[in-house]
């Protein structure tokens, strides 16, 4: 499944090491996974579900043009 889905790091992300996620897109799934273990487990949420998680971890409704993160599509 890794290959056919495309990956993304947070821009928060760095390479000194530290705690980071990836996320795949898909129409009626978001995929996440530890970027330091790729192979290992998964969440996936609906994109719903991901926009609320962002909205609560940022303090406001994410792709909302004061969040500073986007929504998903």
């Amino acid at each position: 499944m890794t290959s056919t889905l495309r990956w993304f790091k947070s821009s928060y992300s760095n390479d000194s090491g530290g705690d980071c996620i990836e996320i795949a897109p898909c129409p009626h799934t978001i995929h996440i996974r530890d970027s330091k273990n790729p192979d290992g487990p998964r969440l996936s949420v609906s994109p719903t579900a991901w926009t609320a998680f962002l909205g609560h971890s940022q303090g406001s409704a994410a792709g909302s043009a004061d969040s500073g993160v986007p929504g998903v599509a």
